[in-house]
């Protein structure tokens, strides 16, 4: 295995296991997500060129739409609890109840 798909894969596993082990701050969580969405941008932005394939290049702008909009809902949504919370801790408010 290459030494640059043993870095995005070990980022990768990195982060998710920050996000299964850090479990108590919402932005710790986002966070987490966010280091994992980058690890795939980077990867998707290196297949094609190691493929040379030219029909996946629109993959990575997509991705990185997709990855900003949950960046922008997981702000919104750590203002809105810590406004009505008072903390950004996850045990403190059950995400179920409106």
């Amino acid at each position: 295995m290459p030494s640059m798909h043993l870095s995005f894969y070990s980022t990768f596993a990195l982060s998710s296991l920050g996000l299964a082990f850090h479990r108590t701050h919402l932005i710790s969580a986002l966070l987490c997500l966010e280091s994992m969405m980058l690890s795939l941008y980077i990867a998707l932005t290196i297949w094609p060129v190691e493929n040379q394939s030219t029909s996946f290049t629109t993959a990575p702008i997509l991705m990185l739409s997709f990855s900003a909009c949950e960046a922008g809902t997981g702000l919104a949504m750590l203002v809105a609890s810590s406004r009505t919370h008072g903390s950004d801790h996850l045990h403190n408010f059950n995400l179920l109840q409106c």
